[in-house]
């Protein structure tokens, strides 16, 4: 494929441009810094010899930043405003949409729909949102493209590619996702839900994760009122292709059947990014007790646990904990608990897994002891010392209309041969029995020398 790359009039490759296509076909708007993060992080670590951050952002994006303006000379693409700190925001047009779908290998109606706020008042919620998926991918640098750069520039490759590693990559994420408790996904109805972001990534442990962004802008009941959307959203059924009556947004989304007591709807994560008034920590706490109908679950008395049959779990942490630890570090604060977490323990439940756990290896023992004392009893054959299998130790005990096992102590061979001893014992005794009757039959018969042999003469 490299022999059939293309140059554009702003020099960018053809592959560079698929990859500012999907990065925006997933953000719908973002800078060519954060495109650049997510495509190409290896550009972070080169020309670090210049003197500014500016100069040196200047360079490690120009690649991309001609990519954007290919695209938008073939009407891909549109400035977007400005952020607040001033770097220019790129959007994808009708045709861009259509074009990014195809590099993602999406259908029209999997693309969702424009970021709020797009190109205005400094696209703040949508800087979040791109920066929160960043967060949970960490792209890791190809460490090959960083050689021949300074010692420290390298150094901090090596450690990045050797810290914790993130979830999927931008093609498992997608953005203002519809949730409809009314309509179609395709036209959703008034009252339903927008997902921020929506994460897939089975390969991960993740096979379906709704994340929320918030600037702590918003007041924690506008926030907690998202969550009412969003069960509604989950208690929706409706025919599948099968016929048969299921959550909608299972028709849309792949993941595992509910467990026995468990049967939680799917996970909700709320990132806050602290740049607005409201402390992140507060609204958290806020948010937790507005919401808490929807997502605190049951003790569990013999087992130690919470059971969240029917609940959502929500997971909070802030943006700035989240690019510190990523998915895999203490970042995460379950609604409910009061220790943080991984993603995946947050929004999990260890303390049931462990508790089944223990049971089913509590059962194993019981299990494993009784098949021992089991086989303690297990007879063996008097004759060859052999232990009976199951068939013959059950054919050992077996009564039959009074009748029991002929020969009960000895195994299957053994038996046979006894049994075949036995036969031919019979035999020869009929045998001998024969024979002595011939005998006698022939010692009462008349001799020659009787009247009859005198009549002949």
């Amino acid at each position: 494929m490299a022999g059939k790359r293309k140059t554009n009039e702003a020099g960018s490759s053809t592959g560079l441009r698929a990859d500012v296509l999907r990065a925006l076909g997933v953000l719908k708007a973002a800078t060519a810094d954060q495109i650049q993060r997510l495509s190409s992080p290896h550009l972070t670590y080169r020309h670090t010899l210049k003197e500014t951050a500016a100069e040196r952002k200047e360079a490690r994006t120009a690649s991309h930043r001609g990519a954007l303006n290919d695209l938008r000379r073939h009407g891909l693409s549109v400035d977007g405003g400005r952020t607040r700190g001033g770097e220019e925001v790129r959007l994808l047009t009708k045709d861009g949409l259509a074009a990014a779908a195809i590099e993602l290998d999406r259908g029209p109606e999997e693309m969702g729909g424009m970021p709020k706020s797009a190109g205005r008042s400094g696209a703040s919620h949508a800087m979040t949102v791109n920066e929160t998926v960043i967060a949970m991918i960490r792209p890791k640098p190809d460490l090959h493209l960083v050689a021949g750069e300074p010692a420290e520039a390298i150094a901090a490759a090596q450690a990045w590619v050797d810290a914790p590693d993130g979830i999927g990559t931008i093609t498992s994420y997608a953005t203002e996702v519809a949730l409809p408790s009314t309509g179609t996904w395709k036209n959703p109805g008034i009252g339903s839900a927008w997902a921020d972001i929506v994460l897939t990534a089975p390969e991960a442990g993740l096979p379906l994760l709704f994340i929320e962004a918030d600037n702590c802008t918003e007041e924690a009941p506008v926030i907690a009122a998202k969550f009412d959307k969003y069960m509604r959203h989950f208690h929706r059924t409706v025919k599948d292709t099968d016929g048969e009556e299921k959550p909608m947004w299972r028709t849309r989304w792949s993941a595992p059947d509910p467990r026995w007591g468990d049967a939680s709807h799917p996970p909700v994560l709320l990132v806050f990014n602290q740049t607005g008034k409201r402390s992140a920590p507060q609204q958290m706490e806020r948010v937790a007790e507005l919401t808490r109908e929807h997502w605190q679950g049951d003790w569990n008395s013999w087992g130690g646990f919470h059971s969240y049959d029917g609940k959502m779990p929500i997971v909070a942490t802030t943006l700035e904990r989240l690019r510190e630890h990523g998915p895999a570090g203490p970042a995460f604060r379950r609604f409910g608990r009061e220790d943080d977490q991984n993603l995946w323990d947050a929004i999990g439940n260890p303390r049931r897994d462990a508790a089944l756990a223990r049971r089913a290896e509590d059962a194993r023992r019981r299990q494993a002891q009784e098949a021992a004392e089991r086989e303690a009893r297990r007879p063996v054959c008097e004759d060859c010392g052999q232990k009976f299998t199951d068939d013959r130790w059950k054919a050992s005990i077996r009564v039959d209309w009074g009748r029991g096992d002929s020969h009960p102590h000895l195994c299957d061979g053994c038996k046979a041969r006894a049994l075949e001893a036995e036969r031919q014992e019979e035999q020869a005794e009929r045998e001998r029995q024969e024979q002595e009757r011939q005998e006698a039959e022939a010692a009462q018969a008349p001799k020659d020398g009787g009247w009859l042999g005198r009549w002949r003469t």
